[in-house]
């Protein structure tokens, strides 16, 4: 199986190409491999079947920007974050060391306020994330918001500094109650398991 940063590699080389083929009306794509610290350790928790003392881990990814108009851009993300965690084998209550993985694939929007070197903005994503244990794994909807500033003291290379929030539904039930003929009321209950990501990267712009 390739590596994580091999799978990352091959998406960015493939962006890349594409944005070197664009048509002239498509020009300006801009390509950001980067790498952070993502907090929030639920998802390992969900992962592993049981408390973990993991409050977040590095995480590797590529962003992409298509730009639009006045600043609005169509983004794309992709990235993953892993980490090892010893996890106690029951009845022996052995320690067990097991490698646990965390991708998100996210498109959306951002909005950049100022057109100069100094860009702030900020983005909103939804797509699915993927967090997986040894040979099992789950797929859930996720929302992300965040913000940053892009630096561009070139006009094709600049620097990504970049904050988001990271909203997983793990779970959602509804129960009826006060049901009439025709009509119930339901009671919607939601589990969101909460990740921020702090992150920053180079961007590469393709005219």
């Amino acid at each position: 199986m390739p590596s994580a940063r091999g799978r990352l590699a091959g998406t960015t080389i493939v962006i890349a190409l594409l944005a070197w083929t664009a048509p002239a009306s498509a020009q300006g794509v801009e390509i950001a491999p980067f790498g952070g610290y993502r907090f929030g350790g639920d998802l390992f928790e969900l992962a592993a079947g049981q408390a973990l003392d993991a409050d977040g881990a590095p995480a590797l990814g590529v962003v992409f920007d298509f730009p639009l108009w006045s600043g609005f851009q169509i983004e794309g993300l992709v990235s993953r974050q892993e980490s090892e965690v010893l996890v106690p084998l029951l009845p022996s209550g052995l320690l067990a060391r097991r490698r646990i993985s965390v991708d998100q694939w996210h498109g959306g929007a951002l909005q950049e306020f100022i057109d100069g070197p100094v860009r702030p903005f900020l983005t909103s994503t939804f797509g699915l994330t993927r967090y997986a244990a040894d040979f099992d794994s789950e797929v859930r909807f996720a929302l992300s918001a965040g913000g940053g500033v892009k630096l561009f003291p070139s006009s094709h290379v600049g620097l990504r500094l970049d904050g988001r929030v990271i909203a997983t539904f793990v779970d959602a039930s509804g129960n009826a109650f006060a049901c009439t003929p025709g009509a119930c009321l339901i009671a919607l209950h939601v589990n969101v398991a909460w990740q921020a990501e702090f992150s920053a990267g180079v961007v590469f712009k393709f005219p």
